[in-house]
């Protein structure tokens, strides 16, 4: 139902915005007015492909390999679709305003021109930083009272893979590759990892299970586990030789000092499946006092919790930044953090762009990245 809910109201979203881009196109083309039939047509296929794909991946999710094609068209065509709407509108203000200010605007077709040539760099410049995978970023994290023996551990953390209709193994096995250089003391591993059941998408996680650090592999869970299934998932992650944190820590001893890494069921866990509901201070319950405490949670949202439960650092993902334009300078209407490392209180919090990218295979402006934090002392 919450599937059905979110589909028709997507569809509804892109056929109004179709109508006024179709609308736009006929006034702006003297091609597009002479066969108004066909841009009509052209534009009710996309919205029927973006209800269709969807539908046909959620009833019949272990058929991806006979559904590929219409996979990457249907999410290709949303990109391509998404960038002319959005710059359309943009332009539209721009000449509006000019009108207002200066006078008669340049003629229609200029601005449609400049409005397609816009749109088709934005799609082959993110096309491109997807095919080139994610980038290392490097963050250095100063925590006040942090024991001489952690001081330049390494936490490797990697999120928002969106393993499914267009990422599969090949990429997998890429962002394993990329983690494994960075020689981590931890690998965290903070969510949405899947998009589909464990049937089908059980062996593109698999080169997960090949990352290396010296004190183990840590994971919590997404949104989207439990969109497809949380406890077959769960056991899943555990196969690969990952430790799944469900409001629990484990504690990372050296050299006499102690360091409680701890992890959360996603946040709007709860209102999926009764028991998940995510909770910090359960997470870090019975941890030394002296302890520093690192939070795994996939969203964001979870600092005020993590800061009130004594945190000192969160590492989330979600947002991914915006993934392109203009989403990039849309997430911040939504999200207080939605990508790099920022101060609450006394909590610091690291956000990452995410490490694939979710619905079109763009990412412009906003390279999806694999994260090394090395914690310092203050």
């Amino acid at each position: 139902m919450r599937f059905l809910v979110f589909i028709c109201l997507v569809t509804a979203i892109l056929g109004l915005a179709a109508l006024y881009l179709g609308a736009r196109f006929i006034a702006a083309s003297d091609w597009a007015t002479a066969h108004r039939e066909t841009v009509w047509l052209a534009l009710a296929f996309f919205v029927v492909l973006q209800l269709l794909g969807p539908t046909l991946y959620r009833v019949f999710p272990d058929r991806l390999n006979l559904m590929l094609a219409v996979h990457w068209v249907t999410y290709t065509a949303l990109g391509v679709f998404t960038c002319f709407f959005f710059y359309s509108v943009a332009g539209d203000i721009v000449a509006a305003a000019w009108d207002a200010l200066f006078g008669p605007r340049l003629a229609h077709g200029v601005e449609f021109s400049a409005v397609a040539s816009l749109a088709l760099v934005t799609v082959v410049v993110g096309f491109l930083q997807v095919a080139t995978g994610p980038k290392v970023y490097e963050v250095e994290v100063a925590l006040h009272d942090l024991p001489r023996a952690f001081d330049g551990f390494r936490i490797v953390q990697i999120t928002d893979l969106h393993l499914g209709p267009t990422a599969g193994r090949r990429f997998a096995r890429k962002v394993a590759r990329i983690a494994n250089r960075l020689e981590a003391d931890v690998v965290a591993l903070t969510g949405d990892f899947v998009d589909g059941t464990v049937a089908s998408l059980s062996s593109a996680l698999e080169p997960l299970g090949a990352l290396r650090s010296r004190e183990g592999l840590y994971c919590v869970l997404g949104n989207h586990e439990y969109y497809w299934g949380a406890p077959g998932w769960i056991e899943q992650f555990r196969s690969l030789g990952m430790r799944v944190l469900m409001n629990e820590h484990v504690l990372i001893e050296r050299g006499g000092s102690v360091l409680a890494l701890a992890g959360v069921t996603d946040y709007s866990a709860g209102r999926m499946l009764r028991g998940y509901e995510s909770d910090p201070k359960k997470a870090i319950r019975g941890a030394p006092a002296s302890a520093i405490k690192v939070l795994l949670a996939h969203h964001p949202e979870s600092f005020r919790e993590a800061e009130r439960a004594g945190f000192d650092l969160q590492l989330s993902g979600h947002t991914h930044g915006g993934q392109f334009f203009p989403f990039s300078l849309l997430v911040r209407l939504t999200h207080r953090y939605y990508k790099g490392l920022h101060r609450f209180r006394r909590l610091w919090i690291y956000v990452s762009r995410g490490t694939g990218y979710w619905g079109p295979p763009l990412r412009f402006g906003v390279p999806g990245e694999v994260t090394r934090i090395r914690l310092r002392r203050a």
